[in-house]
């Protein structure tokens, strides 16, 4: 069975529907089966997701995605100081 990627808004609404569907009594076994994941995604989501709304959601991947371009500069910057410290050495 291929695996499915899920947006963070799809699993904002799917955590929603969850909490419903636990205030009505369902187990937590049921309501996963009717979500289509396993338990295992369920909690996952839950501690990364849990309480939050979808703006907040794209705030966070917004912030992750430039989190990880500021890195890749860095690591760049840093090889380039490296690079150019070497040969002002004259270690070639």
């Amino acid at each position: 069975m291929p695996r499915k990627r899920h947006s963070s808004e799809e699993i904002i609404h799917k955590l929603r529907e969850a909490e419903i569907a636990l205030a009505k009594g369902n187990t937590t076994g049921e309501v996963v089966r009717q979500l289509g994941v396993t338990e295992q995604t369920y909690y996952r989501w839950r501690k990364e997701y849990g309480g939050m709304k979808v703006d907040q959601a794209r705030r966070l991947k917004e912030l992750e995605r430039e989190n990880s371009r500021l890195k890749r500069l860095l690591a760049d910057a840093h090889l380039d100081n490296a690079i150019l410290k070497e040969a002002s050495e004259g270690n070639f």
